[in-house]
């Protein structure tokens, strides 16, 4: 199989973050550890992935700082991944997913599992977007907008020193 590209100096941010979770084993491991898995094992035995490709997506999500290893929380000698709140920061785009899968994926009555609010059981209202005044958004009403690079400012001298520099020769 042909390496892939790194995406990590691309000026696009979804492309950065593709980079970092833009295949369906990560995006699973990153689900499940919201679901409170924790350990190697139970990744593996949810996904039914090979334990070498979910090793390679583990090792990259903490190099990349979205999973963290800690020791295990019952006190064995185990390590357990735990998400960072760079990790937690992926929720919204999780859910959204999640909610996009919902609308479009399923036939009508066809089984599937909801997300729920722990709290009142009900199920997680559909994520919208809206623009400064609260109007619902779509993409019709957006435009992408590439900001100017910015150069680190001129380390400057004090006034004193800059008028010394100017009158001695170079």
């Amino acid at each position: 199989m042909a390496k892939r590209r790194s995406l990590k100096s691309d000026t696009c941010p979804m492309a950065r973050s593709l980079d970092i979770v833009g295949d369906q084993w990560s995006l699973l491991i990153i689900r499940d550890a919201f679901d409170g898995m924790k350990r190697f094992g139970e990744f593996q035995q949810s996904l039914g992935v090979a334990k070498n490709i979910l090793a390679d997506r583990l090792k990259n999500l903490v190099q990349e700082g979205v999973l963290a290893l800690a020791p295990a929380s019952d006190g064995t000698m185990y390590q357990e991944y735990v998400l960072t709140p760079k990790g937690n920061g992926l929720f919204p785009v999780v859910v959204g997913l999640r909610h996009w899968g919902e609308q479009h994926l399923y036939g009508k009555g066809e089984a599937h599992s909801v997300l729920v609010e722990r709290g009142s059981g009900k199920p997680v209202r559909k994520l919208d977007l809206r623009a400064h005044d609260g109007k619902p958004l779509d993409a019709a009403d957006t435009f992408v907008k590439k900001l100017p690079v910015k150069k680190p400012a001129a380390k400057k001298l004090p006034v004193k020193q800059a008028a010394r520099g100017k009158a001695q020769p170079g």
